[in-house]
C-alpha cells in the first residue's frame, strides 16, 4: 500500500467520524480539514456509499449518515490517548463530583478500547503525572452533569439557591444558558431566573438542591459573546 492510499483511508475514516458527530457537513467543510479539493470529497463519499455507508445528500446543504448508523470505535492513536489521560489528572481534581464521576467512567471506556501496546504506555503515563498539593482539591457541588443536560435538552431546572450577599435561601426556576470557570477552579452557571425575570450567574457550591424539570424553554436569542460583553464590566448575582 502506497503512501497515497494510506492518506486517503486515513482520510475516509476521518470523514466517517465527522459524519458521525454531526449532523450534516457540507463538502466544503471537509476539504478545508482535511486540506484537499471539494471534488476529491465528492469521490470520497461515492467511495463510502459504494462500500455500503448509508449517506444521505442535502441539496445545497451537505451531508449526513442515517439515522441509528453507528461506526465501529475508533481507535486513539498514543499521543490522543496521552492528551486525555493527562486531562484526566487535572479533571480528578475539579469542584465538581458529577464532572469527576463521568469523565472517569468514560475514560475508563476509552482505555477499553486502546491496542494492548499503547495502554501499556499509557498505564506508565498515569502513573507519572502528579497534580501540586497546593492545587485546590475541595469538591464542592455535585450538579454539573445534571445542568448540562438540561443546557442541551432545553429543560427549566428548578434550584433551591443560597445567596452570596443576602444570606438568604430561595426555590427559583432558571434556564441554563451557559457555563463559567473562574480562576478559583469554581463552576458558575448563567441561567434565565423565572423569579427576578433577568439573566442572573449562579455559583454551583450555592445551589442546595437541584431538579431537572419536564418543562421546555425556547432556545435564547441572545448569545453568549453578546452576555459576556454586556456583563464584563459588573457581572450580576442573585
Amino acid at each position: 500500500m502506497n503512501n497515497n492510499e494510506t492518506k486517503r483511508i486515513a482520510r475516509l475514516t476521518a470523514i466517517l467520524t465527522q459524519l458521525q458527530s454531526k449532523r450534516i457537513v457540507t463538502s466544503t467543510t471537509l476539504a478545508e480539514k482535511f486540506g484537499v479539493s471539494t471534488r476529491t470529497i465528492y469521490r470520497d463519499i461515492k467511495v463510502l456509499e459504494h462500500a455500503g455507508v448509508p449517506i444521505y445528500t442535502a441539496d445545497g446543504k451537505g451531508y449526513s449518515l442515517a439515522d441509528g448508523y453507528r461506526i465501529p470505535p475508533i481507535m486513539f492513536t498514543e499521543e490522543e490517548a496521552g492528551a486525555l489521560i493527562t486531562i484526566e489528572q487535572v479533571v480528578l481534581t475539579n469542584s465538581d463530583s458529577s464532572l469527576i464521576s463521568a469523565y472517569s467512567k468514560a475514560i475508563d471506556k476509552i482505555k477499553a478500547v486502546l491496542l494492548y501496546a499503547t495502554k501499556g504506555k499509557i498505564e506508565l503515563l498515569a502513573n507519572r503525572i502528579v497534580i501540586s498539593p497546593a492545587w485546590p482539591k475541595d469538591v464542592k457541588s455535585n450538579s454539573l452533569t445534571i445542568i448540562q443536560q438540561a443546557l442541551t435538552s432545553f429543560k427549566v431546572l428548578n434550584i433551591t439557591y443560597r445567596s452570596t450577599y443576602k444570606n438568604e435561601t430561595t426555590e427559583r426556576n432558571i434556564e441554563p444558558f451557559a457555563l463559567y470557570y473562574t480562576l478559583h477552579e469554581n463552576w458558575s452557571l448563567i441561567a434565565y431566573c423565572r423569579l427576578r425575570n433577568e439573566y442572573r450567574m449562579f455559583n454551583l457550591d450555592r445551589i442546595a438542591a437541584i431538579v431537572k424539570l419536564d418543562i421546555n424553554f425556547k432556545p435564547h436569542e441572545i448569545t453568549l459573546a453578546s452576555y459576556l460583553k454586556d456583563k464584563e464590566k459588573n457581572f450580576r448575582h442573585p
